[in-house]
């Protein structure tokens, strides 16, 4: 299940989403009091940790972290 956490050392990228997908998720963020940065950091967390295998050896075999 994916649980919201608080705080995180940062540092500054910029990302362009699609307009719903940020109105979403700042509503999401403002019911968890928590900012829209610390919910993405989170999303793409869980994300990243629950690729499939196949996935993950693609990500890896393009030099991706």
């Amino acid at each position: 299940m994916f649980k919201i956490q608080k705080g995180y050392d940062s540092e500054s990228k910029t990302f362009r989403l699609p307009i719903e997908l940020v109105q979403q998720l700042e509503v999401l963020a403002t019911r968890n009091k928590i900012s829209l940065n610390q919910l993405v950091i989170q999303c793409l967390n869980y994300a990243i940790a629950n690729l499939e295998d196949n996935d993950t050896q693609e990500g890896k075999n393009k030099n991706c972290p």
